[in-house]
């Protein structure tokens, strides 16, 4: 399944940064997001099989997949993390695409929460792929390293050196940055983060 993504702009960040907060924002304000943390949740749970052949009943808690253990293997383990993303990403790829065709067709703006966009495309320059998420324009929630690792290590109940493991799993920040068509600075309070929405919105809806 193929769609071409005319009026998509991606929505992403660095774990910690405040894009899920971001993604929270924008639903509320009327515009359509498509969730690659719902529609990758989904799969989890319906690929577990799958997953037990690879990792163990030990990532079960009530015969559910206990993700903070997962996330534990595959943050400390590149192969193992590359395991995971063969199983899950043609899945959440094809539900991406199934919803971006409906989306395309109201011909307005609509977001896709991509969390590692950047990661993903990078990736398959390297494998010499054809980019999965074939998108211009890319909207970054920013926080610097030391806001992001305070925010992981509060929120996850980690220790210095596992937020630090997870946020070096992904693209520094600063290079994110360099990449972004949009940037909006999240230092402050959710007012401020919504305020700064409102305002690229106003600027997208006026030059589209």
């Amino acid at each position: 399944m193929q769609t071409k993504f005319n009026n998509a702009i991606v929505l992403t960040g660095g774990i910690g940064s405040g894009k899920s907060t971001a993604s929270r924002i924008l639903k509320s304000l009327g515009y359509d997001v498509i969730d690659l943390d719902i529609i990758s949740h989904n799969k989890l749970e319906s690929s577990i099989d799958e997953i037990i052949k690879h990792f163990g009943k030990e990532i079960l808690i009530e015969n559910k997949i206990d993700r903070k253990k997962l996330a534990d293997i595959v943050f400390s383990d590149k192969n193992k993390l590359s395991i995971l993303e063969n199983i899950l990403h043609p899945q959440i790829r094809f539900e991406v695409y199934r919803q971006a065709k409906i989306l395309e067709s109201y011909n307005k703006i609509y977001f896709i929460d991509i969390p590692i966009f950047f990661e993903i495309r990078e990736k398959q320059i390297k494998e010499k792929k054809k980019n999965t998420y074939d998108i211009d324009k890319i909207l970054l929630i920013y926080a610097p390293k030391s806001m992001q690792i305070k925010r992981i290590m509060q929120r996850n109940n980690l220790s210095y050196n596992e937020a630090l493991i997870r946020i070096e799993n992904q693209i520094d920040i600063e290079k994110k940055k360099e990449k972004a068509t949009f940037i909006i600075e999240n230092t402050s309070d959710i007012e401020t983060l919504k305020t700064n929405i409102e305002q690229l919105l106003n600027m997208l809806k006026s030059s589209y």
